[in-house]
């Protein structure tokens, strides 16, 4: 009896659902109590989607579609990156305030910390990707594909963000202070200059054409593209929109897998 009695004292009395939501839960509110940092992301967003549409528009080639339809999709999908800062800066706030210290002494499954700020994260990067949409119709861009594969495009972009929040989550963890979190975090920037966002690739010099093209977020990007530029996509990117939407889920996939277990592991040695 007692060791049946020592057994039930030493297993989680939440399950790894209402843990998680629990933990998104406090998460989400954390963002809404401070809707500054909503305010002026949604600000900055809007002043570099403006800037590259009407200043650097004007100088870029496009492959014979509008700068606008070739930029939004590329603009969205690397924003992806953008809002995965806050995320690896908001992990290691929690680390430095002892937040997810008192979290392992509760009898909840480990797991559902790391899922409860992914969920999180993710319901903020919707919220961001809807911005971003409206702001890109704002600015002139036009979804040339069915209203589906719009709907397919975002919910990729969601997907990758969903990958992309583990891999910022694991830096967050790694760095261990809030500063430091989002300088590694910065590091990932690159990714998204060397990459089919803002320019075609074949306008860059050939080492960093051959970077730009085989880096995940030149994929997920044209996947994006394929979707939304209609019957002009398999002309201008090569191949047709099943393609590109494969080799992103893999990707996607991958990211998630290696960033997942790297997290996982690392908050557990914690």
């Amino acid at each position: 009896m007692m060791i049946v009695g020592t057994a039930t004292l030493n297993r989680p009395t939440a399950g790894l659902v209402t843990s998680t939501l629990v933990v998104a839960r406090r998460a989400v509110l954390r963002y809404l109590h401070t809707p500054k940092l909503i305010v002026f992301a949604t600000l900055q967003m809007t002043m570099f989607m403006v800037f590259f549409r009407y200043i650097f528009g004007g100088a870029i080639s496009s492959g014979g579609i509008p700068y606008v339809d070739f930029l939004v999709p590329g603009f969205i999908t690397a924003g992806v990156l953008f809002t995965g800062i806050g995320t690896a800066v908001a992990v290691a706030e929690d680390l430095e305030q002892g937040f997810v210290d008192r979290l392992r002494s509760l009898p909840i499954p480990r797991g559902a910390v790391l899922a409860g700020r992914a969920a999180a994260d993710t319901t903020i990067l919707v919220w961001s990707l809807i911005v971003s949409v409206a702001i890109g119709f704002g600015v002139g861009f036009r979804l040339h594909g069915t209203v589906l594969n719009g709907l397919i495009a975002f919910g990729l972009c969601v997907a990758f963000g969903y990958a992309f929040e583990w891999l910022f989550i694991a830096l967050g963890q790694l760095a261990g202070n809030a500063q430091a979190a989002q300088g590694v975090a910065f590091l990932v920037f690159p990714l998204t200059f060397v990459s089919s966002a803002y320019v075609p690739t074949a306008s860059m010099p050939r080492l960093l054409r051959v970077i730009a093209e085989h880096q995940p977020l030149t994929v997920m990007i044209d996947a994006v593209r394929a979707l939304t530029l209609g019957p002009a996509a398999p002309a201008l990117l090569g191949h047709a929109p099943a393609y590109f939407v494969t080799r992103a889920l893999l990707w996607a996939l991958g990211i998630l897998l290696v960033s997942g277990s790297v997290a996982i592991a690392t908050y557990r040695r914690g």
